[in-house]
């Protein structure tokens, strides 16, 4: 039973790190929480695990640091000193058969200079984007598809090789449907101002230059790093979080799925388990878009609608273990690959090269992991864990000489892990967003939003969370009771 508190008490329907987070917030604010995950773990794709007596993240393994909200949340729960940057930053793109070093002077794989992608791109690609000046400004409208503008812009090679790679490790989509508004919205709003896509990368990149790295960084006490890691991994951020909640005196039930919601008078709300009904004040959905529409539909149709139709893309990671003395020169940390050249593998980390705390740890082994998986490749995923480590293999020796064999593997399969964000996904989220307002006591959070990235995760939690914290300052009679 929760805490007694003066504010209302609020269910989160969810244990990703966004319900984690919502429940934080809404104790904070003043609210008794209680969280219901249905699956008997919390985290969502925040995942840690081990690989021959190794500590290993099995999901996310990094966060932007240079948005405040991870890093918060990681200092508010106690593993500010475990945060750390990076080892190393440098990667390449394995394109036509060679490793290149990624590009430098880009914004998501746009140049601001057609000299930056010479090692990369075909003499007639690296043409082609120094044509962008010579084009009419393009009408953009109210959303374009990245991949498609670019491309119309300065040619499709440098979508194909670095656009596509790059967005493929954020979404696992497909840059020539994904929203430029929604995954690169400084990108989006230059180009609107701008009458080339050169002249707009360059604003980009002045504004970014306009603060200092040390000064970007100042916040996170991460220096200049754009990317931050946990010593342990990332996927220990959950039970931090879910331990900070109980002490606050909130309530975590996993094994509890959510399976209805009734109204209960002008404000107040039942939620429907399958062991017990909960009477709350309100309600934060902090589930994947399907499950968040069928629990909305009979109460908001057109929302329920709305996210119903939000697509997911499936994922596999597949984390290899070898002897460090069996190991050729590695430089960097991982690379990219474009679906173009028809490869298995879309990336590859190299884990012990990237993170410190993984090589100290294990420092007899190298451990690194490849990507496998698209939208619109599900196939893959029912791929057996033998065949996926072959093919990673496979890809890993041709990309870099690699034949030693693994002392240990795993595969991880994210099925529907990715929410896509087509064109017109942020014009969705706001009318699913306006229809959710119309139900009092009721918000939604979570990577179908505002962002896949861990601390929009984050933001979108506390957003919701503190809309409800505002508008539901008195608590419901009984709330807190089951029935």
């Amino acid at each position: 039973m929760n805490a007694d508190t003066t504010g209302p008490h609020v269910v989160v329907a969810g244990g990703g790190i966004a319900g984690l987070a919502a429940a934080h917030r809404l104790l904070a604010g003043g609210a008794s929480v209680t969280l219901l995950e249905g699956d008997d773990r919390l985290g969502g794709k925040l995942l840690a695990g081990e690989i021959a007596g190794a500590p290993v993240d099995l999901g996310a393994e990094s966060l932007l640091a240079r948005r405040p909200e991870a890093v918060a949340l990681a200092r508010d729960v106690g593993l500010g000193e475990r945060l750390q940057g990076p080892a190393t930053t440098t990667a390449s793109v394995w394109s036509r058969g060679r490793l290149v070093p990624m590009p430098k002077g880009h914004v998501m794989g746009v140049p601001g200079d057609a000299r930056a992608v010479e090692g990369l791109l075909s003499e007639e690609g690296v043409r082609r984007i120094g044509q962008d000046g010579d084009l009419p400004p393009t009408e953009i409208g109210d959303d374009t598809a990245i991949g498609a503008y670019v491309a119309a812009r300065m040619g499709h090679e440098v979508v194909d090789r670095l656009v596509e790679p790059l967005l493929g490790g954020v979404y696992a989509g497909d840059a020539y449907r994904i929203s430029m508004k929604a995954a690169v919205p400084a990108l989006f709003d230059a180009a609107r101002r701008h009458p080339t896509l050169t002249e707009a990368v360059r604003a980009v990149q002045r504004a970014g230059a306009a603060v200092p790295a040390d000064a970007a960084g100042a916040a996170t006490g991460l220096g200049g790093s754009v990317f931050a890691g946990l010593d342990g991994g990332i996927g220990t951020l959950p039970a931090a979080v879910a331990a900070a909640v109980r002490a606050a005196g909130g309530e975590i039930r996993t094994g509890t799925p959510v399976t209805a919601l009734r109204r209960t008078g002008a404000t107040g709300w039942q939620v429907v388990t399958p062991g017990r009904v909960l009477d709350a004040d309100a309600v934060l959905l902090a589930t994947p878009a399907g499950p968040a529409a069928g629990l909305l539909a009979d109460h908001a149709p057109a929302a329920a609608a709305e996210l119903a139709a939000v697509e997911y893309a499936s994922m596999a990671l597949v984390t290899l273990a070898f002897r460090r003395a069996d190991m050729p020169a590695l430089a960097g940390s991982g690379f990219l690959v474009p679906p173009v050249d028809g490869h298995t593998i879309k990336a590859s980390t190299f884990s012990s090269r990237k993170w410190r705390w993984v090589s100290e740890q294990a420092p007899d082994l190298f451990l690194l992991r490849t990507s496998v998986g698209r939208h619109g490749e599900e196939e893959q995923l029912h791929r057996d864990d033998t065949d996926l480590v072959a093919a990673s293999l496979k890809d890993l020796a041709a990309a870099t000489g690699l034949t030693a064999r693994p002392v240990a593997t795993t595969v991880t399969r994210w099925t529907g892990g990715l929410p896509q964000y087509p064109v017109g996904h942020l014009a969705r989220v706001a009318r699913v967003r306006e229809a959710v307002a119309a139900l009092p006591g009721l918000r939604l959070a979570g990577a179908a939003y505002d962002g896949v990235g861990i601390p929009a995760c984050i933001a979108s939690a506390h957003r919701a969370a503190d809309e409800i914290i505002a508008t539901r300052r008195t608590p419901h009679p009984g709330a807190g009771h089951s029935s």
